[in-house]
């Protein structure tokens, strides 16, 4: 057996040679019946393999001439080799084998000394033979390819204009002509470097380019410009806004609940009464006032200043609109409604009587054959837009429309059987009856549990009778709290609570809603008198008859008698 870098004929190994030494590799490649100690996987030493290119035909010679076995294998494996590899380089030939676990050589040749007419004759074998110092000789892997197989070098795109460090066109270089260009054309065909080509002139394209990106370019900046522009005019620049009191004519603007200023402005602008809606925004921030705007109908005047229409929207003579006031009646709202709507008296209450039924009012009212007026606690508190032009009903639709959003926020079925009422409207009575009675909102939940108390089966006190100055007043038209009881007792109308037990057949005026929430969570203190004993404002409760007498004789002490 000859080992490698010892055996006869070779030449002594380097100990700095990475591809020789004790139990290192060397040149080994073919495997033949033997298993690798490494576990029969070949082995794949990138850095030992010589770079092929493309695979020639296995029949090239000549002197420098390589000759390699033809095969193809995929990209990035390492080709599996048979018995043997036989590898013929110019000046030595080696075959390898490994027999029984070591390695054999057959008959090697190596010239002694390299050949000067070989520029080759120093590269080493690609497998096998001395291979060059990777490390530190500069003729680092892979080795030159001989001339025959060099790749030509890549032609310059002659279609493409250098730089101005490879040399600019003519058409942008300083002086230069259209001789120039054809001189250069001529020493590029005379260098075989031009092939044939047809198409316009260079000249002409280069210029029709140039051409289309100056026109990009101007429009793009152009564009940046104006954008730009008008980002700075809406984030910095002043709002666009018309001069004077209003230079057109008059319009009736809606503000509906709860819009702010952004959304006033947009109806403004809509309307034609302002120039933009910043403009109205800056305005009634700048206002005192501003914030008081509430919700109703606006008479104004079309392309107003901003600042023009907050102060004319703050003067109540350009307001059209329609109040309801917590505990107000139906009949003082139709008035309100008929002096809003420039129509004869009367005119909204036969509306009112004869289109109740399609105004939205909820399933549960009108449960009593007695009611009075059907929309009575259904014209729910609030501003409302009521002006010339617009007809009865639709003001007293958005005025039922809320009530009943109102209401429907809360379960007043399920709330008026645990007070053992019969429905809804029963309910919504008592809140009125509290509304009426009451003078402050701390005394609405008080009011609340009198009326509870005296309605109870188990009452004594009263015999299940209100006796409430307020219903009577409500059947009469009249806010009277000085009634003779000869002419109560002698009324027996459903709504005198004198002479009737129980509550009332509805409502007697549009509680608001701190009088629907007292009724919904009333006191449970034992209160079941009251007497108003200013015969104003103050309002004093008490739990028995001689706590009542002694309030009834400090109301008479105040009032004279």
């Amino acid at each position: 057996m000859t080992d490698y870098g010892r055996g006869p004929g070779s030449e002594p190994w380097h100990p700095e040679d990475p591809l020789f030494g004790d139990g290192g590799w060397g040149g080994q490649q073919a495997h033949v019946g033997q298993q690798s100690p490494y576990g029969g996987q070949p082995q794949h030493h990138p850095e030992q393999q010589p770079h092929y290119g493309d695979w020639g035909d296995g029949g090239a010679s000549g002197h420098g001439q390589q000759q390699y076995p033809q095969y193809e294998q995929p990209y990035g494996q390492q080709p599996q080799y048979g018995d043997q590899t036989q590898q013929h380089y110019a000046g030595h030939t080696t075959q390898q084998a490994y027999d029984n676990g070591g390695w054999t050589a057959g008959a090697q040749t190596y010239a002694p000394y390299p050949d000067p007419t070989d520029p080759y004759g120093q590269q080493g074998a690609g497998y096998g033979g001395e291979q060059p110092d990777f490390y530190h000789s500069p003729d680092a892997y892979p080795p030159p390819e001989p001339p025959s197989r060099r790749s030509p070098e890549p032609e310059p795109r002659v279609d493409w204009d250098p730089g101005p460090d490879q040399g600019e066109h003519a058409f942008f270089a300083a002086g230069g002509g259209e001789d120039e260009v054809e001189a250069e054309a001529e020493s590029r065909r005379g260098r075989g470097e031009r092939r044939g080509r047809g198409g316009k002139d260079k000249k002409t394209r280069s210029g029709c380019a140039c051409l289309v990106v100056v026109l990009v370019f101007g429009g793009g900046i152009g564009g940046v410009g104006y954008f730009g522009y008008q980002f700075y005019q809406n984030r910095f620049g002043t709002a666009p806004d018309y001069a004077g009191d209003g230079s057109g004519g008059t319009v009736i603007v809606q503000i509906p609940e709860g819009a702010g200023g952004y959304d006033i402005g947009r109806r403004l602008k809509e309307a034609g009464v302002v120039k933009s809606v910043d403009a109205f925004v800056a305005a009634q921030q700048q206002n005192p006032g501003g914030k008081r705007i509430q919700a109703g109908a606006y008479l104004l005047k079309k392309q107003m200043s901003a600042a023009s229409a907050v102060e004319m929207m703050l003067d109540k003579k350009s307001q059209n609109n329609v109040m309801v006031k917590p505990g107000q009646r139906n009949i003082a709202v139709y008035k309100a409604i008929d002096a809003k709507l420039e129509l004869s008296s009367g005119t909204t209450r036969k509306v009112a009587e004869k289109e109740y039924k399609t105004l939205g009012l909820p399933s549960w009212a009108n449960s009593n054959k007695q009611i009075k007026d059907p929309l009575e606690g259904f014209l729910y508190p609030g501003t409302y837009p009521a002006a010339k032009g617009m007809k009865p009903e639709s003001v007293l639709k958005s005025m039922v429309s809320r009530a009943t959003t109102a209401y429907g926020k809360y379960d007043l079925a399920a709330k008026a059987e645990s007070l053992d009422l019969k429905n809804p409207l029963e309910l919504v009575t008592v809140a009125s009856l509290v509304q009426a009675e009451g003078k402050t909102d701390d005394d609405f939940r008080k009011m609340a549990e009198v009326i509870y108390n005296r309605l109870k089966p188990t009452n004594t006190e009263t015999n299940q009778l209100l006796q409430f100055d307020s219903t009577f007043n409500y059947l009469k038209n009249e806010s009277n709290i000085h009634i003779s009881a000869s002419e109560i007792n002698s009324n027996k109308d459903p709504y005198n609570t004198y002479t009737n037990k129980g509550l009332p057949p509805g409502p007697i005026g549009n509680p608001g809603d701190d009088a629907l929430k007292a009724a919904l969570n009333p006191t449970e203190d034992g209160w079941i008198y009251f007497v108003a004993t200013d015969g104003k404002n103050e309002t004093e409760f008490a739990r028995t008859y001689a706590e009542f007498q002694q309030l009834k004789d400090k109301f008479d002490a105040s009032s004279g008698r």
